[in-house]
């Protein structure tokens, strides 16, 4: 039987029916899922060049009533889901459109359908036939009892024009409909729902990034709790042109949608939120105020108000713990090919302050990522070199207050910014690297001094002027006392320093010797407990004495130590049992009886000792010894911060700092102005 369509064939034309068979097939295959189908099936039988004669798509749903027949296929831009659903936002077909999809890529439709009869719980079956020519009239025929003992629809797509076997099977169309379909059949992956083409599923899970659910309670005024189901889903690619929260009732229709909070961003943040619950089974969001209906919920309700405060935070967690992982990554890495993150160089100290750079800006960029958007490559490097400049300066915690008088922060977001700064200052870590790159350096040069120049190096000259500026080659502890100063000059300084902030009172050694002057003269105060007091510390004091490289150390050059040790011991002012005295004579070399009251004095446990007595030792050491204590020292940190000592070389030949045989007092001038301590 032929029917009318309430509409002519130029008025179906020209109602927007779609052109792309790609979204005329998403159209049928809505309308199966529309019908309550669980499967849905595109199939199609191809010949050896590709060539096919027609498409079926076939679902499982309830079928076409034969008695709404007039009211879906006789109404035009009208259905009976429109009706039932009317706030449906996936309900493809409801302005009656969906049906006349087919005319993109085929010139007839044959719908095949078997529904159950609501008068006689029969199944029945029938067919409805439109022309691509005639799509204002329809034709049903064969309706007849089925011998079939399911529900469902099966549209025949033939006279095909514009396809092939590979338009329906191309990793473009898949792609299309898992875009398309993917949440939905994600929602209902638990009752099997599936989308097939020739039996083959389609395949959605390689679009979703990331996925999450979970249940929440929320208690009415009445105490009466309500249920909410929470998906949330994140998506490789930005499907539809905006971000929303779907509520879905029982049946898993939608029956509203409001849009996220982030949809306003450039970050790849694509999301959407799906909320199930027989709380919108009842639900009309086209309320301004409170129903009068006991059984129907809006907008306004204190339930839905808490939910909409839950869905916010949801999503913002989740845009944060997105933006400070995978976006934040790819803005760096964007950042460092496009030579916006400042040059660093390869070592551990300068990866430190790289890796706290970078961690800075994802901090910022997950707090307000617009502050990174918008600009040019310029802009970008000015904006990442100013928070490089704060960041190595003591105004790093103020980036904090600068971020916080642009965008608006959470008390949360400001902790955890602010911890991010309360890092060691960089820039105390830079003058500690700078100083320890100084001291290396001052070995390197001292040792040509010592080795390769000792012919033309003195102690006066040369030696005694490096260590007088560099006292921490004996000990990183101690403080210089006087060097090249007489002893009487020495006692005065001596009390000085030891006593901080005494009255200054002149101080003389009456002794003869009083005018002998070390090279050096160090101390320190060392309060740890001692073994014979344990209420109070000990003071320690170093007397070196510095030889020419090339005279070795024998019994004259301790018997000078010596005279040094007489004069502290027979002077009042130096010998309390507080203090300890060490002596020190260094050179390159000693000779057999220096090297044989080493040996002598072995038993003691101490490394160069010669000469012990009470609280006062006499030690002779080569300046290997005092290059290889400087190493051991260090080692942990040339280690972890990766030191190249030859590159420290190349450069102080770059400045010019030549090893020559008459650079010795270059080479001392070059240590002097070096910073070390």
């Amino acid at each position: 039987m032929e029917n009318k369509v309430s509409v002519n064939n130029n008025g179906v034309e020209s109602a927007g029916i779609t052109k792309d068979y790609q979204q005329a097939v998403v159209e049928l295959i809505w309308n199966g899922f529309d019908a309550d189908a669980s499967e849905v099936s595109i199939e199609f039988d191809a010949n050896t060049i590709d060539n096919i004669l027609e498409v079926q798509i076939v679902d499982n749903g309830k079928g076409i009533s034969f008695e709404n027949l007039s009211s879906t296929f006789g109404n035009f831009l009208d259905s009976i889901k429109k009706l039932s659903f009317q706030r449906t936002s996936y309900q493809h077909g409801y302005k009656g459109k969906g049906r006349f999809s087919f005319t993109a890529f085929s010139g007839k439709a044959i719908w095949s359908t078997v529904y159950i009869d609501s008068n006689s719980q029969k199944y029945l079956e029938y067919d409805i036939t439109i022309t691509k020519n005639s799509k204002d009239k329809y034709k049903d025929d064969n309706k007849k009892v089925s011998t079939k003992t399911s529900t469902g629809t099966t549209v025949k797509l033939l006279d095909l024009f514009g396809v092939t076997a590979y338009s329906f099977t191309s990793e473009d169309f898949k792609k299309i409909l898992a875009q398309e379909f993917g949440w939905f059949l994600f929602l209902n992956k638990e009752r099997n729902y599936s989308l097939k083409i020739n039996g083959e599923p389609v395949a959605y899970e390689h679009i979703i990034s990331d996925s999450d659910i979970n249940n929440l309670t929320i208690n009415d005024e009445n105490q009466t709790p309500h249920l909410f189901k929470i998906t949330f889903l994140r998506w490789n690619d930005k499907i539809g042109d905006k971000f929303y929260f779907y509520f879905l009732n029982s049946q898993k229709r939608e029956v509203a949608k409001e849009l996220t909070s982030f949809n306003n961003n450039a970050i790849g943040f694509y999301h959407s939120v799906f909320v199930e619950s027989l709380y919108f089974n009842a639900f009309n969001p086209n309320d301004t105020e409170q129903s009068g209906n006991l059984f129907e919920t809006s907008k306004t309700s204190p339930v839905y108000k808490a939910l909409m405060t839950h869905l916010h935070k949801i999503v913002r967690d989740k845009q944060k713990f997105f933006v400070r992982g995978e976006a934040a990554e790819q803005l760096i890495d964007k950042y460092e090919k496009e030579g916006v993150i400042p040059k660093f160089k390869n070592n551990k100290y300068d990866q430190e302050r790289k890796k706290d750079l970078v961690d800075v800006i994802k901090n910022i960029y997950c707090i307000e990522p617009k502050l990174f958007q918008g600009l040019n490559k310029e802009q970008q490097k000015v904006s990442v070199g100013l928070i490089n400049l704060l960041l190595d300066t003591e105004e790093r915690s103020n980036i904090l207050d600068l971020i916080g008088q642009i965008v608006t922060m959470t008390s949360e977001e400001r902790q955890e910014f602010s911890n991010v700064l309360k890092k060691t200052t960089i820039s105390n870590i830079s003058k500690t690297i700078n100083l320890i790159e100084n001291r290396f350096k001052v070995v390197e040069l001292l040792k040509k001094l010592v080795f390769d120049l000792k012919e033309f190096t003195n102690e006066r000259d040369h030696i005694q002027k490096v260590v007088e500026d560099n006292y921490w080659l004996l000990g990183e502890q101690y403080h210089l006392v006087s060097a090249n100063e007489s002893f009487d000059s020495l006692l005065n300084k001596y009390i000085q320093v030891l006593n901080k902030g005494a009255k200054k009172k002149k101080a003389k050694i009456d002794n003869e010797e009083s005018n002998r002057r070390p090279d050096i003269f160090i101390c320190r105060k060392q309060f740890t407990t001692d073994p014979l007091d344990e209420d109070a510390g000990i003071e320690e004091n170093i007397i070196v004495e510095l030889k020419r490289p090339n005279v070795d150390i024998g019994k004259d050059q301790l018997r000078q130590i010596e005279d040094y040790l007489d004069l502290i011991i027979n002077e009042d002012q130096f010998n309390s049992s507080k203090r300890f005295w060490k002596f020190y004579a260094i050179s390159n070399r000693l000779d057999s009886y220096t090297i044989q009251q080493q040996e002598a004095f072995k038993d003691k446990g101490k490394r160069n000792l010669v000469k012990a007595i009470g609280n006062y030792e006499l030690y002779a050491m080569k300046w290997d010894d005092v290059f290889m204590n400087f190493d051991l020292r260090h080692k942990f940190i040339v280690d972890k911060l990766q030191f190249d000592v030859s590159a420290i070389k190349e450069e102080l030949k770059s400045k010019g700092i030549l090893f020559s045989k008459d650079n010795s007092t270059v080479i001392t001038n070059s240590i002097i102005d070096l910073q070390t301590a």
